[in-house]
């Protein structure tokens, strides 16, 4: 019963809904990937690891701490680890690198969502200038085709319905994942300067013989 309503409507909706429809498969694939990524992430999480490196680094147990961290899926303790195998040279530099690493794969796809949020209301208007102008083109015979005229006006909102509702439905997981992304990156800046001050401290102890 629903495929059947989606597909009248797919077929009064005119040439516009192809490309709508191309924005709504791309949404959802978009949105899925997405969805299916973050909540992998959420079952790589691991907390107690972190308080383990974090334990290591403040007793100077450099070794240990790299051990506990080395191939850990948790995207903290990766870019720790990191970190952690460039200690003697460019901690900083090799924090920001792998931070950057793994928030370029927690921000994939944000630039196509935000696109797809503002495309498909576009397609919709075009579809409404479309159908508009086809209604208005019947208007001209001497014979009204009421049946023509209905149609134009049915095929402009139908694709105005569908473009808005492709942006509704991508705005909230758009600005979700935002947020997931905007979270992570509070929290590996915030582990990245806390190893620094760590090691910092740490090295000062030993050059001062303390």
């Amino acid at each position: 019963m629903f495929a059947n309503v989606v597909i009248d409507w797919f077929n009064k909706g005119g040439p516009i809904m192809w490309p709508i429809l191309l924005v709504a498969i791309v949404a959802i694939c978009v949105v899925g990937e997405r969805a299916i990524w973050w909540f992998r992430q959420g079952l790589r999480r691991d907390p107690e690891k972190l308080e383990k490196v974090l334990a290591a680094l403040e007793n100077a147990d450099f070794p240990e701490a790299s051990r506990i961290a080395r191939d850990s899926t948790d995207p903290v303790l990766r870019m720790i680890w990191h970190g952690l195998n460039h200690i003697h040279s460019s901690l900083q530099g090799a924090l920001q690198v792998a931070a950057g690493v793994e928030l370029r794969m927690a921000g994939r796809f944000l630039t196509v969502m935000d696109t797809l949020v503002t495309l498909a209301p576009l397609l919709g208007l075009l579809g409404t200038v479309t159908g508009i102008m086809r209604s208005f083109g019947t208007l001209g015979d001497r014979e009204v085709n009421v049946a023509a005229v209905s149609g134009g006006i049915g095929e402009a909102l139908i694709a105005t319905a569908c473009g808005l509702g492709i942006a509704i439905i991508s705005l909230v997981p758009y600005n979700y994942f935002t947020s997931k992304t905007t979270k992570l990156q509070f929290e590996l800046e915030t582990a990245a300067t806390n190893i620094e001050v760590m090691v910092n401290a740490v090295k000062q102890r030993n050059a001062t013989g303390k």
